[in-house]
């Protein structure tokens, strides 16, 4: 505005003149009143040179094009003689910017946006941009729901033509909202309705979803979702008319009212196939996750045409669509559907390329390779074969591109671009565990030793409790159908009695063979070979139970065991799961012959369900069962189990819970279980974190002496909260866990936490 009326005043003034005006050749240019710009750039934006004759339109594009620099407030042309005198008044340049009150949104960013759009220190300063500035805060701060916020401006002049800019801000209070209300819902109430929006009410939950903070885009999100809910029950003719949203004069509150038209339920009569059926319709009809007599949903009818593209997908039609088309019959309330089947040109896979894996040895890529060079294009394949490129672990990384081959319709090429991560460490680890003390372990270990995909090892543990020495190696690829072996050898030096358990040590020397089956892409198989010599050392202080089994069996036993363990695995990560389970049986036993002969059976279950984007639902269940044979009727006290501690049921001491020796000590049993149902989540403002999850939980378990003596009346349980954070010496977890039934002569620890390995 401001530009516009100085060319107004000026034209004016040149208007006001004209009759005065006469056209002469220019024989030199001089400009005054310059401060900072030299006069070499204004002389750059002057359409007029000396020896070119000035006219009247001349001056107007001179002072036109002068103004669209940007660097003056004023200008005004003269003539002395034959010479063009240009007087310029330069606009201040910014000295500083400062901005204050800021909380919701940071300095740091903030001033780089404003460098963006030209203000900034050492810049020509320009009010325009500065109301414009005014403008963005305001809508970035309403969108964050603080419709009070109220945004001052301060421009002060300095010596040299220069201004200081000071933006003050006054957040104010996010607006909440009161009360949402809909208005012509006959079929379902507003409790009901409601339920499917994202933004509420304040409720005790509020303070950390942020859900009673009104957004136009949620809100519109909600309205969809709303739209949908109503669809996927039959009411197609479903429509939202109006809506109103309203603000209180303080800014404080927001009342939103939605007005709804609910429509008929319509049914399915008929459902139709047409178009190019490649696929014979007996094998798509598998497909349909809606059916005749149905009430009509547009969610089943999305995951069909989805179901129907993914199942040509698989058979090389990356491009095949799936259009729905239905009939509405109003007298009836009635809808035929047709879906109608355009699969495309087949698309093959010309060649599968890798690039960034500068040290893994692209067979090592190849190997996890689902799609197939030559074969018929497979979107699923190909997104697997990402995902086990991830899981390796040797990649920081993993992206794909499908590129159409030059030259053709029905060819393309897969190319993986990896970004490597050191695949190698060596690591000396501090930690301190409750019944371990502390913790020394160091490490050297590669999982991708010299680019072959293979994991070498070797590892030392040294607490109060456990020495650990150990080594290994794994091929995880020993055959080409991926049939992994691995092998290794460990001494391991057990003092119980440090670990509040029964007094006696164990000195155990042994090694391993290890060969793993894949049996499905989520399914696997395990089978190890294990030698083992155990030197069994009692005390004066020992109970009654380890020095009798001295008695009867000896010190000093060597014995072969195997183990198998069939598993499935369909979790989306390792650590921190959201979705999917794992579920493994494993059996271990020694043979017989062996100096000892007993057996183990455990059954362990893990499933996560997403709740929101933010809340995974995990629920647990471990199973163990073991028993001697041959000239032992129990399981060997060594070789029991034991519950309670942050690993099984928290609430109580580390492996407190069971039975107990003749001098009060644990001693384990041959039969646990222990359940835990918990509720993981991000902490507030940390909600991209893969290292930390915090927890509520309920833990319920115990150990028997066998499965016999199974009493539910015994078993312990407790609720409480935790947390996990993935330090760089280890997994640091701590709990506050509330005993629900604790008895006399139990070892309650509500408060327990361990960091790095544990016994």
């Amino acid at each position: 505005m401001y530009r516009f009326l100085t060319l107004m005043i000026i034209g004016l003034a040149w208007s006001f003149s004209a009759s005065a005006f006469e056209p002469f050749r220019v024989a030199d240019i001089r400009v005054d009143g310059l401060q900072r710009i030299s006069p070499g750039t204004v002389f750059n934006f002057l359409p007029v040179q000396v020896g070119d004759e000035f006219t009247e339109r001349e001056s107007e594009n001179t002072i036109r094009a002068l103004f669209k620099s940007g660097y003056f407030r004023m200008v005004e042309l003269r003539r002395d003689g034959d010479v063009l005198v240009v007087v310029v008044q330069e606009r201040p340049a910014i000295s500083s910017i400062d901005i204050k009150g800021n909380e919701d949104i940071e300095t740091e960013p903030l001033l780089d946006s404003l460098k963006d759009i030209g203000l900034a220190e050492g810049n020509v300063f320009d009010r325009s941009l500065l109301e414009k500035v005014e403008l963005e805060l305001e809508r970035q701060y309403y969108s964050r729901g603080k419709y009070g916020v109220k945004i001052e401006t301060t421009v002060t002049p300095l010596e040299r033509n220069r201004v200081d800019i000071l933006i003050d801000v006054s957040e104010g209070a996010v607006a909440k909202i009161r009360e949402i209300n809909i208005v012509g819902n006959r079929v379902f109430d507003d409790e009901t309705l409601l339920d499917q929006f994202e933004q509420s009410t304040p409720n005790w939950l509020s303070f950390y979803s942020k859900d009673d903070q009104y957004s136009k885009q949620e809100l519109a999100a909600d309205l969809e979702t709303l739209r949908s809910w109503y669809q996927d029950r039959g009411y197609i003719k479903f429509n939202v008319t109006s809506t109103q949203v309203s603000i209180t004069p303080d800014k404080k509150d927001i009342y939103i009212t939605i007005n709804v038209s609910e429509g008929a339920q319509y049914r399915i009569r008929e459902i139709k196939l047409s178009g190019d059926l490649v696929i014979a319709p007996e094998e798509l009809f598998p497909m349909f996750r809606i059916n005749a007599g149905d009430v009509f949903s547009r969610k089943r009818v999305t995951d069909t045409v989805t179901r129907i593209s993914d199942r040509l997908g698989n058979e090389g039609y990356a491009f095949a669509n799936v259009n729905t088309v239905p009939d509405v019959n109003e007298e009836t309330r009635e809808v035929d559907l047709t879906f109608f089947v355009d699969p495309g040109k087949r698309v093959y896979v010309r060649r599968i390329n890798f690039a960034g894996n500068t040290k893994t040895r692209d067979e090592v890529l190849r190997q996890e390779m689902r799609q197939m060079e030559g074969g018929w294009f497979s979107a699923e394949k190909v997104e697997r074969s990402r995902t086990r490129l991830q899981r390796t672990g040797f990649f920081e990384e993993v992206n794909v591109e499908t590129p159409a081959v030059p030259g053709s319709t029905d060819q393309v090429d897969v190319d993986y671009s990896v970004t490597e991560q050191p695949s190698g460490s060596i690591s000396v680890g501090l930690g301190f565990a409750q019944s371990s003390g502390i913790i020394l372990n160091g490490s050297i270990s590669q999982n991708n030793f010299l680019g072959t995909g293979r994991r070498v090892d070797a590892s030392i543990n040294n607490s109060s409790v456990n020495k650990v020495f150990s080594g290994s190696y794994t091929n995880p690829y020993y055959t080409v159908d991926g049939i992994s072996r691995g092998f290794g050898a460990s001494f391991r030096q057990t003092d119980a009695d440090n670990a509040n358990l029964s007094s006696y040590s164990t000195d155990t020397y042994g090694a391993h063979v290890t060969y793993g089956f894949p049996l499905s892409e989520s399914n696997f198989f395990r089978f190890t070979i294990s030698g083992d010599s155990l030197k069994l050392k009692n005390t004066q202080f020992s109970s009654t139970q380890v020095q009798q089994f001295v008695v009867d069996h000896g010190d000093n036993f060597k014995s072969l065991s195997l183990s198998a363990s069939l598993g499935h695995d369909t979790r989306n990560r390792r650590i921190f799961p959201s979705e999917g389970g794992e579920r493994r049986i494993s059996v271990e036993t020694k043979i017989p012959g062996s100096e000892l002969e007993y057996y183990k059976v455990d059954l362990k279950i893990r499933e996560y369900i997403p709740l929101t984007k933010l809340f995974v639902f995990n629920a647990k269940l471990d199973i163990g069962y073991g028993d001697g044979y041959g000239d032992f009727n129990n399981l060997p006290f060594f070789a029991n189990y034991f519950a309670g501690g942050v690993r099984s049921v928290r609430g109580w001491e580390d492996f407190s819970l069971g039975p107990r020796d003749d001098q009060n000590d644990p001693l384990g049993g041959s039969f646990r279980t222990v359940g835990n149902l918990q509720i993981q989540f991000p902490p507030p403002f940390m909600t991209d974190s893969n290292s930390v999850r915090l927890s509520t939980f309920f833990d319920v378990g115990n150990v028997f002496p066998g499965a016999e003596d199974f009493e539910t009346s015994e078993l312990r349980m407790s609720v409480g909260i935790g947390a996990t954070w993935l330090s760089p010496v280890g997994p640091l977890a701590i709990s506050f866990a509330q005993p629900l039934n604790d008895k006399s002569g139990d070892d309650v620890q509500k408060i327990q936490f361990t960091l790095g390995a544990g016994f």
